[in-house]
């Protein structure tokens, strides 16, 4: 069967699942987007490293970078390559150089993989055309919503509290909270001081 390559474009808030999040595959020549509900401790893990924010602890899936890295094992793709029941089945293809080996996983935690391996994500036809949806134009933000389920949100802005802060203490409270690895709060943080910078 003929691969199609997907990207990330979007990863937000789930409105239908509480406490779960969606993320927003799209096929790369195409209109065509694949929307998965994971966890929001995935969805953390992935937005940390699109975000390059380095945690003071390894997570687990930057643990199981180091120990393939330990063993020269690489991760050459990830394949989503069937969808039964709404749930998605996904592969890594992994090689020590020598053999190749096929690894079952989790969607979520092999699109985790993946943006630290930096491979590619695939997926088939059937799948696309079973669970991807179609739009007219690019809707989705990327990275929406990821750290601010709707009911959370403040009238003082997307970032509470913090707009009262300065700079400096605004870095100072994102420092503390990456060594307490309290990444939600840290991605607020950062978006409040990037949202200074672009005002």
């Amino acid at each position: 069967m003929k691969k199609i390559k997907l990207d990330i474009v979007g990863l937000s808030y789930s409105q239908t699942q509480s406490g779960a999040y969606a993320l927003v595959l799209g096929e790369i020549s195409g209109r065509r987007r694949l929307p998965i509900i994971i966890g929001s401790f995935e969805a953390q893990a992935i937005a940390i490293e699109i975000e390059k924010m380095t945690p003071s602890r390894p997570l687990t899936h930057d643990l199981f970078k180091s120990f393939a890295k330990a063993y020269h094992i690489t991760v050459q793709e990830i394949i989503i390559y069937n969808l039964v029941d709404g749930i998605f089945y996904s592969k890594l293809i992994c090689s020590d150089g020598k053999k190749v080996v096929e690894i079952d996983a989790r969607t979520s935690d092999a699109i985790a993989v993946a943006v630290r391996f930096d491979c590619p994500i695939y997926t088939y036809e059937f799948i696309l055309s079973t669970a991807g949806i179609v739009i007219e134009g690019n809707d989705f933000v990327y990275l929406e919503n990821i750290n601010e389920p709707p009911e959370e949100k403040t009238t003082t802005g997307p970032t509470g509290s913090y707009n009262s802060l300065s700079v400096d203490e605004l870095k100072t409270r994102l420092q503390e909270a990456l060594s307490e690895e309290s990444y939600e709060k840290a991605a607020k943080i950062r978006d409040e001081l990037n949202r200074r910078k672009s005002s």
